[in-house]
């Protein structure tokens, strides 16, 4: 899914001056990346509420447009309200079409109540990381990483590297030899 923000430069900075914009149903943001020099832009409230809600625009290549100038940027960070349903602030970063970026991409279990540990052992599978970081270039970046678990048995672990990296995508503890745990499952075994 792709994604268009439109953002315009806010001059005033400051606690006083995001407070303001915030009022105005607009967020206090930031872009920066390698080839741009950091920049105070705001963006719309409305629809950045409703975009950080969805799992894919976090991991998507956004075209941020500021003043007609077009920017392929991705989502680093977000700050939300403790109590309200408001965004305070957002981190863009830019990102070169021909440079890799590391970036949290979501872990989904498919088949967990097909397994042998829930169907026949009486254990539960539980995803162990929400996300793993991988590397990639901005356009091979993967919504999610699929991890199949209809074959696991009570005590069995899944670990990063069974899940299916798509081609041009690696992770990033793999690369350091780190062969962390992403699923386990209860039950009594074999």
């Amino acid at each position: 899914m792709s994604y268009e923000i439109k953002a315009e430069i806010r001059e005033a900075q400051g606690t006083g001056a995001s407070r303001r914009l915030r009022r105005e149903n607009k967020v206090p943001a930031v872009l920066y990346g390698e080839a741009t020099e950091p920049l105070a832009i705001a963006v719309d409230h409305h629809d950045i509420w409703f975009d950080l809600d969805k799992e894919s625009f976090h991991t998507a290549v956004i075209k941020l447009d500021v003043a007609g100038k077009v920017h392929d940027v991705i989502v680093r960070d977000f700050q939300i309200h403790p109590f309200k349903p408001q965004v305070q602030h957002i981190d863009f970063q830019a990102v070169d079409a021909n440079k890799p970026v590391n970036i949290r991409v979501p872990v989904h279990l498919l088949n967990a109540a097909a397994s042998p540990a829930e169907k026949l052992q009486g254990g539960r599978v539980a995803l162990l990381a929400q996300t793993v970081e991988v590397t990639a270039l901005p356009k091979d970046i993967p919504a999610s990483l699929d991890l199949d678990v209809s074959a696991i048995n009570g005590g069995e672990i899944r670990h990063l590297s069974d899940l299916p990296y798509p081609e041009g995508v690696t992770s990033v503890a793999l690369r350091r030899h780190e062969n962390l745990a992403v699923a386990a499952a209860s039950g009594k075994s074999k």
